[in-house]
């Protein structure tokens, strides 16, 4: 969840908030928690790797669309893969002169390698680069908190709750990831009790993270500034230290490269599991015998990736990525209502009124994204 995204997505936020841009964070934050929490007693009623496929079958009896589903989450995982690869090889080239075509496939292929070694090196890198974003975003936030604060700091205008509203729609993408822990059941000891902790406090975390570093970035920086500029937390750093903030060019490319990572590990498993449930994709439920991982699923995802960074731009991907899954998220949300109703028990289970919530939220915002689009 902690990514690129928060890197560039302040200043979008702050351009439709002002200075009640940590608001937007903390709505967009509660706006997410049901289909969260409703992600969490899922987990915890079938804990297999094609997640989301698995529940609509469970809860809706309908296998093409739960194969369907499936493949939307494959989807979803290949594009928003490709659009932090391609958005961290142009941070990339921003400090050194190298051909995009050549970085991109080499960035994509050492990726695809480090899946394809095992889930424990994968979840190793990828647990490293985390530690170097969040250590970013804390840095931030320390010169935010030093730097002269703005006017409009020290001066508040009234709350603009239609921009606050936009800002939230804006930031709840921040907040997608949550998703991907449940694909992961088959490799996690005692999914029913670590799954739904897991889901719950990464969402904790990170909405109070963001909240943190977008009250020091409209702090520190006018919000015109922060709304026309595609390095937000860099103008940050600089207000409160004066000095070039290229090391967090260097964080950003980093955090690009481990969002993309844990998409195609991620993918992998929805392809191993649809594997499993569906005869015309049984060829990619098979694991390596020694390394244990999906090899030809994640080499598959991979090439995908590489492929469609090559040729589509940042933005269709973004885009295409956050329709499918709160798509998904509607789906998801309604299978579990029907299993709520025919079978009680659940190692984890959540009231009732949770998954409609997440129902109405996810389709509110699909609804405003299509509308957007349009």
């Amino acid at each position: 969840m902690v990514g690129a995204g928060i890197y560039v997505l302040v200043g979008a936020v702050g351009g439709a908030a002002g200075i009640w841009a940590p608001l937007s964070f903390a709505i967009a934050g509660i706006v997410a928690a049901p289909t969260a929490l409703s992600y969490a007693e899922l987990s915890t009623r079938i804990p297999e790797a094609a997640g989301e496929s698995a529940y609509v079958e469970e809860g809706l009896g309908l296998h093409w669309l739960a194969v369907l589903i499936g493949l939307g989450i494959v989807a979803a995982g290949t594009v928003s893969s490709a659009a932090v690869l391609r958005g961290g090889t142009g941070y990339l080239l921003g400090l050194v002169d190298l051909p995009f075509f050549w970085v991109v496939i080499g960035l994509g292929t050492v990726l695809t390698l480090i899946a394809v070694a095992g889930v424990l090196e994968s979840l190793a890198v990828a647990g490293l680069l985390t530690v170097i974003e969040v250590v970013g975003l804390g840095l931030v936030v320390w010169a935010g908190a030093g730097a002269e604060p703005v006017q409009a700091w020290s001066a508040p205008p009234p709350p603009a709750w239609a921009g606050i509203g936009i800002g939230a729609t804006l930031a709840f993408f921040a907040f997608i990831g949550f998703e991907d822990i449940v694909n992961m059941a088959e490799e996690v000891r005692n999914p029913s009790r670590t799954l739904p902790r897991a889901i719950l406090l990464s969402l904790v975390i990170t909405t109070a993270l963001y909240m943190a570093v977008t009250f020091a970035a409209v702090r520190a920086v006018p919000i015109e500034a922060l709304a026309g500029t595609e390095r937000p937390l860099a103008l940050v750093w600089e207000a409160g230290h004066g000095s070039p903030a290229t090391f967090l060019s260097l964080i950003a490319v980093l955090a690009a490269l481990n969002g993309a990572l844990a998409q195609i590990v991620m993918a992998a498993r929805v392809l191993f599991g649809l594997g499993r449930r569906t005869p015309s994709l049984a060829v990619f439920h098979r694991a390596h015998a020694r390394l244990g991982t999906p090899v030809l699923a994640t080499v598959l995802i991979g090439a995908a990736m590489v492929g469609a960074a090559l040729v589509l731009p940042v933005a269709d991907l973004a885009e295409a990525t956050s329709l499918i899954l709160l798509a998904v998220f509607v789906v998801v949300n309604l299978s579990l209502i029907r299993l709520k109703r025919r079978i009680h028990a659940a190692p984890f289970r959540v009231p009732p009124f949770v998954p409609w919530f997440g129902l109405l939220a996810a389709l509110a915002a699909l609804a405003f994204s299509l509308g957007g689009s349009a």
